[in-house]
């Protein structure tokens, strides 16, 4: 294949990837703004003129079930990911500068730990957590988010503590601080691109995460924003406006935080190939 040919062929797959990547979202975005009647006949129409009423409809549930599925995973998604980010950073250290065998040995454990889906493990999680007396209730739901994605965010925190020179640290040490000391005022600021990456995927998944809040917290005990668009789409119902305005304000949020730190996404995930 000459180059001509890829001039104008890269473009196009470019453009048609794009495509596909953009039509859900165009698609939920133009009916968030469209009478619901108007929605199964013209799908893909643009909403001409545009109506606020789906949204007014969301927000004045009578039930606040978008209201308290927000605070739920705000409160959720928040405290998960800063516990999350805080560990996985100190383990990751350790892991990255320990010779140790039993540091290889709790490296291969995570490894295995990413091979498992969060469905196969459901089953016992609850029993570990009807026993602890933290099934339906927010604390435990962090808890399993804490200890399920801690592995993800292990291994890219040691991929990039592999690029900070060791050499800082012996510097550190030798004027008299401790371990501890150099980690959180010499290594820590230094990981701030690898924080603003394991904050946006595990921000982004536990946010997006629908299975596990829907089994841990049940029926009758609280929902997050998820969860909610689910109760939102009864037997019966046929308000697609609604669900579509729910859908969209259920991603702002996240949208907004990835915003916020996208900045740092790419330094994150390429420096542990500067070194090591």
């Amino acid at each position: 294949m000459d180059d001509r040919t890829h001039s104008w062929l890269r473009p196009l797959v470019a453009v048609f990837v794009g495509a596909v990547f953009f039509l859900p979202l165009y698609l939920v975005v133009v009916n968030v703004f469209k009478p619901g009647a108007d929605i199964v006949p013209h799908p893909a129409g643009l909403p001409v003129p545009p109506t606020f009423d789906n949204i007014s409809a969301v927000l004045s549930r009578p039930d606040n079930l978008f209201t308290f599925g927000l605070i739920n995973s705000v409160a959720v998604t928040a405290l998960s990911i800063t516990i999350l980010t805080v560990l996985s950073a100190m383990l990751g250290h350790y892991l990255a500068r320990s010779k140790r065998v039993l540091a290889k040995v709790a490296m291969v454990t995570l490894l295995c730990g990413l091979m498992i889906p969060v469905p196969v493990i459901l089953e016992p999680i609850t029993g570990v957590l009807k026993t602890l007396g933290l099934m339906t209730t927010l604390q435990g739901l962090i808890l399993v988010n804490v200890g399920y994605y801690v592995p993800f965010g292990v291994l890219l925190f040691m991929g990039f503590v592999r690029s900070v020179p060791l050499e800082l640290e012996e510097a550190a040490e030798l004027d008299g601080a401790s371990k501890l000391r150099v980690f959180w005022q010499v290594v820590f600021p230094l990981l701030r691109p690898a924080s603003a990456s394991v904050l946006i995927f595990l921000g982004v998944w536990i946010w997006n995460d629908f299975l596990t809040p829907l089994i841990l917290l049940g029926p009758d005990s609280g929902t997050t924003v998820t969860v909610g668009v689910y109760r939102a789409i009864g037997q019966h119902q046929s308000d697609f406006g609604a669900v579509f305005a729910f859908m969209f304000l259920a991603t702002l949020p996240i949208l907004i935080f990835y915003l916020a730190l996208q900045k740092n996404f790419v330094k994150g995930l390429t420096g542990g190939a500067v070194k090591g």
